[in-house]
């Protein structure tokens, strides 16, 4: 990390967590803070991902540019992938505020922000406006929290977006709408994929569809999930969300209600991951996201199944530099190692999931 990534990062804390938040968009969108320009590659980081290709291994998680509103800075911060959002049909502003704690002695977060966004048909047209440059950019889908019907409202959100984002995720794991997470049920979850893969198809665009899923599923209800995901047509999956856990904090904030990212989701999300990753027989990718924030632990990810990586609270800690260091030192660790990702994927996840 840079002198000038330190000092900006440090400028930051002295801030109200979510108004730090909005500044680091505003510094994005106007070229203040220092980027690689484009991802690092090389013929071992180099991922083909449920059809994507991907410079680099490494993305952004949803929940940072929820608006799509720095999208192209995003796609030359370093990252192999990016994903925005969420979106729902129709705009709303979240939870009330203060919604987002920073856990500095956790090297954590809390949020509660609740979807707040400016609505699918703004942040799509932001979308197809974008920058092509050979970073994919997906869009996260959610619900309205007042919808009468939040199978449809997912249906709808990926009819808009089908045309103009590479890759969509549906979002039944975030722990602060309420009742979202009833919807990764069998039955629900089967009939929600499906309205969303027909709207898809109804657009006339194909790209592929994950589904985000919590870390806190027992293991009837994930071995269910995956069941649900293997015969539905769906095209991966993501692990995880955030957490509702808070064993071991140290910060004040611990007992603040939202979901818990950042460095204790780590263990968790990783045995979450591998656990998914052997129900599904590598009949389909994961994604693997939480708590990454080193090079090591990018590795560990894809040691327990994950095809691809996703980081998003350490760059709270770390900044816009992480993705960049992360992918360098992964192609050098497999370089070192004379092995490929697809050798490294999976290969410790037995360990993991015990």
């Amino acid at each position: 990390m840079s002198l000038i990534e330190r000092a900006g990062l440090a400028a930051l804390h002295r801030l109200d967590p979510e108004r730090a938040h909005d500044l680091s968009l505003k510094a994005l969108s106007t070229g203040l803070v220092p980027l690689p320009g484009k991802p690092f590659t090389s013929p071992r980081l180099a991922t083909r991902l449920a059809g994507l290709d991907l410079p680099n291994p490494v993305g952004l998680a949803a929940g940072y540019d929820k608006n799509a509103r720095v999208v192209g800075p995003l796609t030359r911060a370093g990252f192999g992938f990016a994903e925005v959002g969420a979106a729902t049909p129709r705009p709303q502003p979240g939870n009330s505020r203060p919604r987002l704690f920073r856990l500095t002695e956790d090297r954590a977060i809390i949020n509660r922000f609740g979807f707040n966004n400016e609505g699918a048909e703004a942040i799509c047209a932001r979308l197809a406006a974008r920058p092509r440059n050979g970073v994919p950019v997906g869009l996260n889908i959610g619900a309205n929290k007042d919808s009468a019907d939040r199978a449809a409202d997912f249906a709808h959100v990926a009819g808009l977006a089908a045309p103009v984002a590479d890759f969509l995720t549906i979002n039944v794991s975030s722990p602060n709408t309420e009742k979202l997470r009833d919807l990764q049920g069998a039955r629900a979850l089967s009939a929600l994929i499906q309205g969303v893969l027909d709207a898809r198809d109804a657009s006339g665009a194909r790209p592929p569809v994950f589904v985000k899923i919590a870390p806190d599923l027992d293991e009837q209800a994930l071995a269910e999930l995956a069941t649900v995901l293997r015969d539905s047509g769906i095209d991966g999956a993501i692990a995880t969300n955030t957490t509702l856990t808070r064993a071991g904090l140290a910060s004040r904030h611990a007992g603040q209600s939202g979901g818990l990212s950042g460095a204790p989701l780590f263990d968790l999300s990783t045995k979450m991951l591998a656990r998914l990753y052997r129900h599904l027989g590598g009949s389909l990718p994961v994604i693997g996201v939480g708590g990454i924030a080193s090079v090591e632990q990018a590795w560990a990810k894809i040691e327990a199944g994950a095809s691809a990586i996703q980081i998003y609270s350490a760059l709270i800690y770390q900044g816009f530099s992480l993705a960049d260091r992360i992918a360098r030192g992964l192609d050098a660790r497999l370089e070192a190692e004379r092995i490929t990702l697809a050798d490294l994927t999976g290969s410790a996840a037995d360990r993991w999931a015990a």
